[in-house]
């Protein structure tokens, strides 16, 4: 059996916190990323999303029956890396470059010691998982998915999905001296979004319940101008089939508003193991998208409380101790797969 020292789980998660990769420019991360698994050993296959951007998939020599998958891409603004006593503070340190580097650093030592292990890094998690989707057309023979994502290091059983949509407000200008000659769609919106906490929507017995965040709003033209249109921006977090809860969005609005869906990512439940306290999150993740890359299990240190904050970080101990924990979790995971096939 190989034996190989353990990589430096901090170095490898500050040097990839030390490149900017806001969504949609992750080019560089990626360039940076593939350095390391070059120098650590690893073959490494770019997977194409857009031009300039490419998902990593590393590997070795067998065949890759269990994946670690995590987002090299990170919301604004860019916040290099720093260390303050026992904390790793800057932006990706949670979500999700410090997550990254455990699971290179875990894989690592799987593949050294024979496990038929690799590591998917991809794009655009954030919006719009085109990463994640293109990734997920690429045959493989993986029985196993561990993702990637900030969950105080307990396993989750469960996630929520999203649904991003708007809904539009249509009006007639008139100068607002004279109110009683035009149609307020601002006023129309408002009218709407008071609305929205007394939906009945879907519950789940272990997601729990349907929420909605309004997130932006738009409209008018002028201050003195009846505004002729209004839009808002919804993020709606599902429990349930996304086409649910757009009928019943639907049903609601009727021929009040113009609705319209720009993204929809499925809730999941996922795999568990023995020996891992659990836990249900209410954020969104690729796993939706990566259907084609075996039992899905999501764990990764660091809380999503402090991701995309102006003091995102995570604890070095927890992020140290992230990288037994991936090992513990892939073996059992791997131990209880269903065969290919």
């Amino acid at each position: 059996m190989t034996t190989i020292s353990e990589p430096d789980v901090l170095a490898i998660a500050m040097q990839l916190m030390a490149t900017e990769s806001t969504t949609g420019n992750e080019g560089r991360v990626i360039d940076v990323a593939e350095q390391i698994l070059t120098g650590l050993g690893w073959n490494v296959r770019r997977i194409p999303v857009t031009p300039g951007r490419d998902n990593l998939l590393a590997y070795g020599d067998s065949p890759v029956q269990l994946v670690f998958s995590t987002h090299l891409d990170t919301v604004p603004p860019h916040i290099p890396p720093r260390i303050d006593g026992d904390r790793l503070l800057g932006r990706g340190a949670c979500d999700a470059k410090g997550i990254a580097a455990a699971m290179i650093c875990a894989a690592t030592l799987l593949k050294a010691g024979g496990m038929a292990v690799g590591v998917l890094l991809v794009v655009g998690e954030e919006a719009p998982h085109d990463g994640a989707r293109a990734a997920n057309a690429v045959k493989n023979s993986c029985r196993v998915l561990i993702n990637g994502e900030p969950t105080e290091s307990k396993l989750a059983t469960g996630t929520k999905g999203a649904l991003r949509c708007s809904i539009t407000t249509r009006g007639k200008a008139a100068h607002s001296a004279y109110p009683h000659l035009g149609v307020s769609a601002t006023a129309k919106l408002v009218a709407l979004l008071g609305e929205i906490d007394g939906l009945t929507l879907p519950t789940h017995a272990i997601l729990g319940a349907t929420t909605i965040n309004i997130g932006r709003l738009s409209g008018g033209v002028a201050d003195n101008v009846i505004a002729p249109a209004a839009t808002a921006r919804l993020m709606v977090r599902l429990v349930t089939s996304s086409a649910e809860t757009i009928a019943l969005l639907t049903a609601w609005l009727g021929d009040r508003a113009e609705f319209e869906v720009e993204t929809e990512v499925q809730p999941v439940l996922l795999g568990s193991v023995h020996g891992f306290e659990t836990d249900v999150v209410a954020y969104a993740t690729d796993v939706p998208e990566l259907s084609n890359w075996g039992t899905p299990y999501l764990f990764g240190p660091g809380s999503i409380h402090v991701a995309h904050t102006d003091h995102e970080f995570i604890d070095l101990a927890e992020l140290r101790a992230a990288v037994p924990a991936y090992q513990r979790l892939a073996t059992a995971a791997l131990a209880t797969a269903a065969p290919c096939g």
